[in-house]
């Protein structure tokens, strides 16, 4: 399929919100109605290989929504470099957020689905890096379905900010979507020991989950660098898409 693009604002609790929407070519005039996948991005917000990404899902007859994860905290627009500044902009941006901020800022992509007629009600989750971590978090919503999780950072260490709440981990019972977590075995933010720790509290937490771990680096998914490995992320692109269309 062809894909056309747009971008959109919404309003939330904590102000506006850029809104990357990719769609099949015409899927609003189609007469057909699509799943929808909200699209959490790296610390980076939106660069080319997210939007390489979101292209390539709702090529397949997706909807897709990424948003500005920080719009709290830069103009909007904002996208850093695959460099030292960029990492560290993007992970002071990480370390100023509170969890709650990206639960208002999930509702109000909710209800912006619910008011497109030719989007169903499923709605699935799918992200990297920190992205991976909301993915797992916007699981925490009733219309959220299936949540695609890539190497989420974070969620072992239970150190993001919060406004008083529980962190995402701890809250793994509440989910009821289907889960896909995949890892990195050569992922210095997520090492072995966090990995168990997840698999453990997902386990006793009875949430139905799979679990996925390859000989690959942290973002092997960015089709942008030397850790890509383009074989795991086509295997990873499949299943991911499968798991959306069968919601």
């Amino acid at each position: 399929m062809q894909v056309e693009q747009q971008q959109i604002t919404l309003n939330t609790a904590t102000g506006p919100m850029r809104v990357y929407q990719y769609q099949p070519l015409g899927a609003a005039q189609s007469g057909s109605s699509y799943p929808a996948v909200l699209f959490y991005s790296e610390i980076f917000q939106q660069t080319a290989p997210i939007s390489r990404t979101a292209t390539l899902l709702a090529s397949h007859g997706l909807v897709v929504l990424v948003p500005e994860i920080f719009h709290e905290l830069n103009p909007a627009g904002t996208v850093l470099a695959y460099d030292d500044a960029g990492k560290d902009k993007g992970n002071q941006d990480k370390w100023s957020k509170p969890l709650e901020q990206y639960d208002s800022d999930n509702q109000a992509m909710l209800a912006y689905l619910q008011s497109l007629p030719y989007v169903r009600p499923e709605v699935g989750a799918f992200g990297v890096c920190i992205g991976g971590h909301l993915a797992f978090r916007a699981a925490l919503q009733p219309q959220v379905k299936a949540a695609y999780c890539l190497y989420a950072t974070d969620l072992h260490s239970n150190t993001l900010p919060t406004q008083g709440g529980q962190q995402t981990l701890a809250l793994s019972a509440q989910i009821k979507a289907e889960l896909v977590m995949v890892w990195g075995k050569q992922d210095p933010h997520v090492p072995a020991t966090g990995r168990a720790e997840i698999y453990r509290q997902l386990s006793e937490a009875g949430v139905k989950f799979s679990w996925f771990e390859y000989n690959a680096e942290h973002a092997f998914m960015r089709d942008e660098g030397a850790r890509y490995d383009a074989a795991l992320a086509m295997e990873n692109y499949s299943r991911a898409i499968a798991l959306f269309k069968m919601m």
